[in-house]
């Protein structure tokens, strides 16, 4: 831990308690800025944050490369972000925060989409490939590892051969809207678990819901 409170400050910044480091964490919820995606599959990112900042009574506010909002629980403090940086460009906007608040690689959790999944699926990994996602490959570019906390929300893959595009960009159809509420609920749970429980038992809890 001593290494990682020198990387973190260097020599001639005050050092911190590990306790108050390790109790700091970044949300990050991957998706495109603009009014024309904001209720597109691929922005569930911005959406499952945006439910988690309503059920904290907290508001986003425009801050360099995306905007934030912060909540506290039993004494931990979660830094929610969706970058501005859209979606291929995701890793500046997560190094920065982390730089800019010395928060833990381990206390780092990005949620992004997974057509892979079915409609609502949820998975929680400690590592993996981006396996093919703009988002996920440009922040392991930028932090030079693939070993960083995601949770996949599944889109489902109900689209003609060649259409993934217009699938993904697309809204929500009537019946994933009916259902959608429930998932962006069950989302913030899980993000709470993580904060307090840690990734095994969170994935235990999850992983199959």
């Amino acid at each position: 831990m001593r290494s990682l409170l020198k990387l973190l400050f260097g020599r001639s910044s005050p050092i911190l308690k590990e306790e108050d480091i390790m109790k700091k964490y970044l949300v990050v919820g991957l998706g495109n800025i603009g009014p024309e995606y904001d209720n597109t599959r691929h922005n569930i990112g911005f959406q499952i944050l945006d439910r988690l900042a309503e059920k904290n009574e907290i508001s986003f506010s425009s801050n360099k490369l995306g905007a934030t909002a912060t909540y506290k629980i039993k004494g931990r403090s979660i830094l929610l972000l969706k970058p501005s940086t859209f979606m291929n460009r995701s890793g500046k906007a997560v190094h920065y925060w982390m730089e800019k608040e010395k928060i833990p690689q381990e206390n780092l959790l990005i949620i992004t989409d997974d057509i892979n999944l079915t409609f609502g699926t949820l998975r929680l990994k400690p590592k993996g490939s981006d396996g093919g996602h703009n988002g996920l490959s440009d922040i392991q570019n930028t932090l030079q590892t693939n070993q960083y906390n995601r949770l996949r929300f599944g889109l489902g893959s109900d689209f003609p051969k060649g259409r993934q595009v217009e699938y993904v960009l697309g809204n929500w159809n009537e019946e994933e809207e009916k259902l959608l509420t429930e998932r962006l609920d069950r989302c913030g749970v899980l993000i709470n678990s993580f904060v307090l429980q840690g990734m095994n038992i969170t994935m235990n809890e999850f992983n199959n819901t």
